[in-house]
């Protein structure tokens, strides 16, 4: 028998509020209302280039003797081409088995000596590497990223482990509903682009060799196209002299490729397959503009307001008032040279029809008539607030600067974020919406049982597989 043991201060507790009874929950006062954000400041930064091409920025930030180094090249899935998927993932992997001049336990007790890891990781448009240390490290870091980075040994006998591993990630993202849908998604707004090859098949990533791997890293790493980012507490000069001495010979390397795709839209309803699932998996969403246009802060207020924030309207519509889902969410999703607006729910088979319908509905509702001012304050008190905890840390900080050196954003765009969130009026919400937001142009892929949802769907457009 398990016991629950009920600590004294707990009982007297108890014992006063069934005292009390109904009259004291009454007169509980109501919390206060939270306070405005403050605008995001930017530390002031130090910036330089080497003459190799090498773009470095060192931030001094908090008051933990700690400094995050991290290295960005602008290079990713976005560059790899259709008999390439996941190839820079297998480089980042072998990369981090030893270089000419250290093995992968001397880098990994060298950087732990440092108090710290490095690690090398892949997105769609960058590859990153570096890590967390001690801020008196942070010049010992910066040299053991740059030997990670130009001398990967690449060690050939370590590649059918890699690729191994590899391969039971993707055999368990497939197996996930969510993983399914979002593959489908991608491939139908980029046919025939690498943002839209979300996985290798096995065959494939087991036949890379560790000729391919050197290839691809020589075609695609270089001074010319990365970012040294230093944040936290650090000795400044002596950081800046380990990042000319440890990089200053590195070559420049090949040009970064234009990677940006034309994107697809258009309604129809693609539906995976998954018989006796008591759950559907919807995805649906379309292509909008990026971090450039002046719609963007915008489009992510109108998003947070429709399905982006706990408190959103189609939340509060298909999971609180209706009970459909646990939690559904929307996003804007970017990378280099697109972006997409996607609304995600998993809902229970026998209302799939009926979710997809009530989600539409309030797209709908928001083109017809401006949110109420109250409802959009709240939203943007959540924007503001978000943003900020976002950025309070050495790495936030340094994500941040990397998205806008990414997307050639002006410097004062951290710094006016807040206040752009807060000059969105509910008349230029209804505008977004109606602009971005059109149903005809939105695919929706369905991951579910075909003979129980099949009819459901049939309203909403072609269905294909």
């Amino acid at each position: 028998m398990t016991t629950t043991r009920i600590l004294p201060g707990a009982l007297l507790a108890l014992g006063l509020a069934a005292a009390a009874g109904p009259a004291a929950a009454q007169e509980r006062q109501a919390p206060p209302a939270p306070g405005t954000p403050k605008a995001f400041r930017v530390p002031p930064a130090r910036r330089f280039a080497l003459p190799n091409g090498l773009r470095v920025t060192l931030v001094p930030y908090g008051t933990t003797p700690k400094a995050t180094v991290l290295l960005t090249v602008r290079t990713g899935n976005g560059d790899e081409g259709p008999q390439e998927t996941w190839l820079t993932d297998l480089t980042a992997d072998l990369m981090q088995e030893g270089t000419t001049t250290r093995s992968a336990a001397q880098i990994a007790d060298q950087a732990a000596a440092m108090g710290g890891s490095l690690s090398v990781s892949v997105g769609e448009d960058r590859t990153w590497a570096g890590g967390d240390v001690l801020g008196e490290f942070a010049p010992g870091m910066v040299e053991l990223v740059a030997d990670v980075v130009r001398n990967p040994r690449f060690p050939e006998p370590e590649l059918p482990r890699l690729q191994a591993a590899i391969a039971r990630q993707v055999a368990i993202a497939r197996s996930q509903p969510q993983s399914l849908a979002g593959e489908r998604f991608r491939q139908v707004l980029y046919p025939g682009h690498a943002y839209g090859r979300s996985f290798p098949s096995e065959a494939q990533l087991l036949g890379y060799t560790a000729a391919q791997v050197r290839a691809y890293h020589a075609a695609h790493f270089g001074a010319g196209r990365s970012h040294l980012y230093v944040a936290g507490r650090f000795d400044a000069a002596a950081v800046e002299e380990a990042v000319r001495r440890a990089f200053g010979t590195w070559g420049r390397g090949p040009a970064a490729a234009d990677i940006r795709p034309e994107p697809a839209s258009g309604r129809a309803v693609y539906l995976i397959d998954r018989p006796g699932a008591v759950q559907s998996t919807l995805f649906l969403g379309l292509p909008t503009v990026g971090p450039t246009h002046p719609d963007w802060v915008p489009l992510q207020v109108t998003d947070a307001l429709l399905g982006g924030a706990f408190a959103s309207r189609i939340t509060a519509n298909i999971r609180e008032a209706k009970g459909y889902t646990y939690s559904p969410y929307s996003m804007v999703s970017q990378r280099l040279g697109s972006a997409f607006w996607l609304q995600q729910a998993d809902v229970t088979t026998p209302v799939t029809g009926a979710s997809l319908t009530e989600i539409f509905r309030e797209i709908q509702r928001l083109q017809d008539e401006p949110p109420p001012a109250e409802e959009l304050r709240g939203i943007q008190n959540y924007l503001a607030g978000t943003f900020v905890l976002r950025n309070s840390s050495r790495r936030g900080i340094i994500n941040q600067l990397s998205f806008l050196d990414l997307h050639g954003l002006p410097e004062d765009y951290l710094e006016t974020f807040v206040q752009k969130v807060y000059a969105v009026t509910p008349a230029e919400v209804q505008r977004i919406a109606r602009t971005y937001l059109v149903e005809e142009r939105m695919p929706i892929v369905v991951v579910g049982d075909r003979a129980a949802v099949e009819e459901q769907l049939r309203p909403f457009g072609e269905i294909r597989p």
